[in-house]
């Protein structure tokens, strides 16, 4: 077969996270750095492309979502080609292990933790430095597009958020199994496509991406505010993340294939 069964993604995740949690703290925020880096510069592409056609998504909305969503997975192909620590996707890799007792909640808690950090950081210096710096959202129509992107996302109630971040994360952590149960590159990249771009065509949350987009409006002059952005948005997409990669992936799949 050129592929892994699902039993054995089980397997392979487990043995990924106890990779991750024996790799030293510098080279885990380095490592998480590029995560967050890569998955803004998806987002960066997604705007550049579906922002950038205002005429297109007021006569179908819909093409204008798909386009976002067919380019932002760059961002979870090179990390997971490339080599990166995301967030999102540790939050499905630690249950297996860490329920057959193989990985402590310590482990777990440090990872999740010093990977979320470094995620921000490298979203941030995206945001920042490659992104407001350099001007590229500066004009119409992609300033527009910015501002209303960080709107919708900080003015929706918290339980919304919460369960669109359950489904971005559900999707996003079923497109790493997909990729583990590839053998070759190009399997990897087409199992990662397919439901990343469909969490970003439905309009989930996914508090990394988010890391980006939402302070790229910001660094713009968004009159959306920091406060807005942890509060409304990044705590209630963190935790929907965590319950969708958790639970309905790490923990299902052990579930069903354990020993």
């Amino acid at each position: 077969m050129n592929y892994y069964t699902p039993k054995q993604i089980v397997e392979t995740v487990s043995s990924v996270a106890a990779t991750k949690a024996s790799t030293s703290t510098p080279k885990t925020l380095v490592l998480a750095f590029l995560a967050g880096a890569y998955i803004a510069i998806g987002g960066l592409l997604a705007v550049i492309i579906g922002g950038g056609i205002p005429g297109i998504a007021a006569e179908n909305p819909g093409i204008q979502k798909f386009l976002m969503g067919a380019a932002f997975p760059i961002g979870l192909m090179l990390c997971t080609l490339a080599g990166a620590d995301l967030f999102t996707g540790n939050t499905a890799y630690f249950i297996p292990p860490v329920m057959d007792k193989k990985l402590r909640v310590t482990a777990l808690l440090r990872n999740w933790t010093l990977v979320y950090f470094g995620n921000f950081v490298g979203a941030l210096f995206v945001a920042y430095f490659m992104v407001a710096l350099t001007g590229v959202f500066a004009k119409s129509p992609w300033l527009e597009s910015i501002y209303s992107i960080a709107e919708i996302k900080t003015s929706a109630p918290f339980y919304k958020v919460l369960l669109k971040g359950v489904g971005a994360n559900w999707l996003v952590a079923l497109a790493m199994w997909m990729a583990y149960s590839a053998k070759d590159t190009t399997g990897k990249m087409l199992g990662i496509w397919f439901p990343v771009m469909a969490f970003v065509a439905i309009g989930y949350e996914h508090s990394i991406a988010n890391m980006f987009f939402i302070p790229a409006a910001i660094f713009n002059g968004s009159p959306v505010g920091w406060g807005e952005f942890i509060f409304n948005n990044l705590i209630p997409a963190t935790l929907g993340n965590i319950l969708g990669g958790s639970v309905l992936v790490g923990f299902l799949y052990w579930y069903v294939y354990r020993d």
